[in-house]
C-alpha cells in the first residue's frame, strides 16, 4: 500500500517475486514514487489498472503505461457514457497496450491471478480485483482490492454522479445498485483480505475508518452500512443520509479522468519569485496562495490572496477554490515548494510558476503601504451586529452539522461548494462567516475577500458562540 494522507487514499503495488513482474492499482499521477519503490523491491511495473473513473484525483495509470510500457487493465462495464476515451491517444501516437475487462474476467501478472468482480453502485464502471497467489500454491483467494466499493466501516458513497457530476436522479438508482453489488460480497471467503482504495478523511464515503485493511468476514459482520441492508430501501436510506458535500473540482477529475489526464512528466519548477514579480502577479486572474498562519495572514496579506497553510486539507480546498489550472504562484517555505507542486499536481493543478519566502511580504508593506486585513471579533464582539441586522452570518460547515445546530437566520454553504455559489451571498452587509472551530472560515474568509465582500471571522467558530452562552436552532 502506498498512501497518501493529504487526500487519503491507496495505490498497491503488487508482484510476484518469482518473475519480478508487478501490477499498480489506482495510482495517483507523481509515479516517481512508485517507480522508485518497485525498483527497491527488484520489480518491474508491467501492468496498471484501476478501478474505476476517479473523481478526487487524477490517476497515473496513463502515466504510467507512458513511461514504462505496462499494459494498461481497465473496465469495459457500465456502458458507454463510462469508456475511457484516451487509450488510443499515446503520445508517440497510436495506442496504448490495454486489455479491457468485464465482470468474471481473469488475467495474471507473475504468477498472481487476478478475478475482476464488477461492483457498481459507487460508479457505473466500478470493477474490483480478487487475487490468488499461484505461484505460492494457493488455491484461494488471499485479498481483493475493492476500489471505491467497501471502505473499512463504510461504502463507496452512489450520490456522487449526481452532486458532483451532475447526472439528475442518479443518487437513488445507484443506491440500488449498491445494494446489490454488497450481496455479492457473501459468496466470498471470510478471511479475504479488503484493501480499499481510501481511508477516514476521504469524500468518497462518510464514515471511512482509520484502519487500513480489513476482512470480508469483519465487514459483513460490523460495517454499519452492510449492517443497515435489513431490506434494500433501508440501505438506500441510510447510505443516502448524511453524506458530505464533495469538493468542487470532483467534476473535473472525473471529466479528465475519463478523457485521459495530461502527461505530467516531471513535477513543476517554480522560479523564485523576486519582490518587483510578486507585486506584478495579477490575484484576480491569476492565484496566489498564502501559505503562513491565520495570525499572520490576517494581519497583512496581498490583496486577492487565497489563504491556507500546506496541510492535510490543502489539497481538497484549492482544489474547491482554485478553479480550473490556474497561473498558481506560492508564498511559502522554500523547502515546501517541492511537495506543494507535487500535491497540486495530484488534482491537475500543474501551472505552478513561482514561489517566495514569506518574509518577503515585509519588504512590501514598507515600499507599497499597507497590506489588506482581515478582521476577527468573538462570539460576544458579533452579536450585536447579527441582532440588529447589519450582518448576514454565513455558516461555512457540511449540511451534516448545520442541521445539528446553527445561529438563527444563519446561510449554510459548505466551504468546499463556496466559490460556485457566490450570486447566492448578499452583498448589502458585511458578513460574520463562521464554521465549527474557526479554520475552514478562515480559508473562506480569503476567498469571500478576493472576491469583494467584506467580511468578519467568528473566533472559535460556532463552538465559541455556544461557549459564551448564545442560542443555537
Amino acid at each position: 500500500m502506498i498512501y497518501d494522507e493529504n487526500l487519503a487514499a491507496a495505490a498497491y503495488l503488487i508482484g510476484c517475486q518469482r518473475t519480478g513482474e508487478s501490477i499498480l492499482i489506482d495510482p495517483e499521477r507523481d509515479i516517481d514514487r512508485y517507480l522508485q519503490l518497485a525498483k527497491s523491491e527488484g520489480l518491474r511495473i508491467t501492468a496498471v489498472t484501476e478501478t474505476h473513473i476517479h473523481a478526487d484525483f487524477l490517476s497515473g495509470t496513463r502515466e504510467i503505461a507512458e513511461q514504462t510500457g505496462a499494459t494498461v487493465y481497465l473496465s469495459n462495464e457500465g456502458g458507454p457514457d463510462w469508456s475511457y476515451r484516451w487509450l488510443d491517444k499515446k503520445s508517440s501516437g497510436g495506442r496504448y497496450t490495454s486489455v479491457l475487462l468485464q465482470d468474471g474476467s481473469v488475467f495474471k501478472v507473475g504468477n498472481i491471478e487476478f478475478q475482476v468482480l464488477h461492483t457498481p453502485g459507487h460508479t457505473p464502471e466500478h470493477i474490483s480485483f480478487l487475487m490468488t497467489d499461484r505461484g505460492a500454491g494457493a488455491t484461494e483467494p488471499i485479498g481483493i482490492a475493492t476500489g471505491d466499493f467497501l471502505f473499512v466501516g463504510d461504502l463507496g458513497r452512489p450520490d456522487l454522479l449526481e452532486i458532483a457530476a451532475g447526472k439528475v436522479g442518479a443518487a437513488d438508482a445507484s443506491a440500488h445498485v449498491l445494494y446489490k453489488s454488497v450481496q455479492r460480497l457473501k459468496s466470498l471467503p471470510e478471511f479475504v483480505q479488503v484493501w480499499p482504495a481510501h481511508g477516514a478523511g476521504s469524500a468518497c464515503g462518510k464514515a471511512l475508518g482509520a484502519v487500513p485493511v480489513s476482512t470480508i468476514g469483519y465487514e459483513l459482520r460490523f460495517n454499519p452500512a452492510i449492517q443497515s441492508a435489513t431490506s434494500e430501501q433501508s440501505f438506500v436510506d441510510y447510505i443516502l443520509a448524511g453524506q458530505p458535500e464533495p469538493p468542487l473540482y470532483f467534476a473535473r477529475m472525473k471529466r479528465e479522468n475519463k478523457m485521459g489526464p495530461r502527461i505530467l512528466g516531471a513535477l513543476p519548477e517554480p522560479k523564485n519569485l523576486s519582490v518587483t514579480e510578486l507585486n506584478n502577479i495579477n490575484t484576480q486572474r491569476d492565484v496566489l496562495i498564502d501559505t503562513r498562519s491565520w495570525a499572520e495572514f490576517r494581519q497583512g496579506h496581498i490583496r486577492g490572496s487565497f489563504f491556507h497553510p500546506f496541510n492535510r486539507s490543502f489539497v481538497t480546498d484549492i482544489g474547491s477554490m482554485a478553479g480550473d489550472n490556474p497561473d498558481i504562484y506560492l508564498i511559502c517555505a522554500s523547502t515546501a515548494v517541492r511537495e506543494i507542486c507535487r500535491n497540486l499536481t495530484r488534482i491537475g493543478l500543474d501551472s505552478v510558476k513561482g514561489w517566495i519566502e514569506p518574509a518577503a511580504l515585509k519588504e512590501i508593506s514598507s515600499t507599497n503601504g499597507p497590506l489588506d486585513q482581515i478582521l476577527e471579533q468573538t462570539a460576544s464582539e458579533l452579536k450585536r451586529g447579527i441582532d440588529s441586522k447589519l450582518l448576514h452570518v454565513l455558516d461555512v460547515r457540511k449540511a451534516t452539522e448545520y442541521s445539528d445546530g446553527h445561529i438563527h437566520g444563519a446561510q449554510n454553504i459548505a466551504h468546499t461548494r463556496l466559490a460556485a455559489a457566490l450570486e447566492g451571498v448578499p452583498r448589502d452587509r458585511t458578513l460574520a462567516v463562521h464554521c465549527q472551530g474557526g479554520t475552514r472560515s478562515s480559508y473562506a474568509c480569503a476567498l469571500l475577500q478576493r472576491a469583494g465582500f467584506q467580511v468578519i471571522n467568528l473566533y472559535g467558530g460556532i463552538l465559541d458562540w455556544k461557549k459564551s452562552g448564545f442560542p443555537v436552532e
